[in-house]
């Protein structure tokens, strides 16, 4: 067993996180209707979603306006420090601006206020203080509790993680009520392995020219020319109608030419597998993947919404494997 002396570095580090936790505690227990005012003007905005802050505040903005724009609430972040500078410009009317301070009365944040006022800019404020110039002259209020710091009590640690906290919830907030799904979100983290997890079989697959049709009253003769352009070894057979009406692989035509002289006797309607599996879209690769090591084929068609007898696109078990969805 470890002995703990009482200047240990673990339990500093567990008294900064337990004060991080009662601050979160106090946080969920303050959220009030202004929460619901906030997420609704930022769901509505017709224009630019500004945050900005002054110091760790700022720091904390511009991670909450990346998070936004991640999950389908486009923002940004401003300096402080530079609005002051001509940034202001870069605000217009129809924009929404968040403003974030544990006191609500940093002196850089006033003009940012009196402009916002002035121009009648909708303006959430993030804020800690009743008596403050940012409660004050903000349209819509965000009271977050007074916490205990750590660090001498006056370091910036439990302040700054519900001002996160709160943004993180006005963000996920708002996807909610946008509807925003996991391929929404997929369009937007098209890299690194967030991006693999999200691909959709849509980006993916092959479509148009490059998908081996067939008409299913082609032989044998005309399948065995189709299938080695398209060397994807597999047919899609349509009908008469340009439905998917089956499908047919390299190893189901092998096996009937080692029974079969004379192939172009052989018609595709008579050998095909019908009503082949199908899949949306908008299914994640791994999805897909995993549907094809279940029951054991190489290639799905993919259809968009209800038409599943419209095959739009065809993926094939290496056009997963080289894009490292596993």
């Amino acid at each position: 067993m470890v002995t703990l002396k009482k200047n240990n570095s673990i339990l500093v580090a567990q008294k900064v996180l337990s004060l991080k936790i009662d601050a979160l505690k106090l946080l969920k227990k303050s959220i009030k209707q202004d929460f619901e005012k906030a997420v609704n003007a930022i769901i509505s905005c017709p224009s630019k979603i500004i945050l900005c802050g002054v110091g760790k505040s700022g720091l904390i903005a511009a991670k909450i306006a990346s998070t936004m724009s991640s999950v389908g609430s486009p923002a940004f972040s401003l300096s402080a420090n530079d609005c002051l500078h001509g940034d202001l410009g870069s605000i217009s009317k129809k924009d929404l601006l968040i403003l974030i301070s544990n006191s609500g009365k940093s002196e850089e944040l006033l003009p940012i206020i009196k402009f916002a006022n002035r121009n009648k800019i909708k303006l959430i404020g993030i804020v800690s203080k009743k008596n403050s110039s940012l409660y004050k002259g903000s349209d819509i209020k965000i009271l977050v509790p007074e916490v205990k710091e750590a660090g001498m009590g006056i370091v910036p640690t439990s302040s700054t993680s519900i001002q996160l906290a709160i943004g993180d919830a006005l963000a996920i907030a708002a996807l909610n009520k946008n509807k925003f799904n996991k391929y929404d979100f997929s369009k937007l983290h098209p890299a690194g392995d967030l991006g693999k997890q999200l691909k959709t079989v849509e980006d993916l697959m092959v479509t148009k020219n490059q998908i081996p049709f067939i008409h299913q009253n082609k032989n044998l003769k005309d399948a065995i020319k189709v299938i080695t352009n398209k060397k994807l070894g597999v047919l899609i057979a349509k009908n008469n109608k340009g439905q998917t009406a089956g499908i047919l692989t390299d190893g189901n035509i092998r096996k009937i030419r080692h029974d079969t002289k004379d192939l172009s006797k052989v018609f595709i309607k008579d050998v095909m597998t019908k009503r082949p599996i199908s899949v949306s879209n908008v299914t994640l690769a791994v999805k897909a993947l995993r549907i094809k090591k279940k029951k054991k084929i190489t290639s799905l068609c993919v259809h968009k919404g209800k038409k599943i007898s419209k095959t739009l696109g065809l993926i094939h078990i290496h056009h997963l494997l080289n894009a490292n969805i596993e």
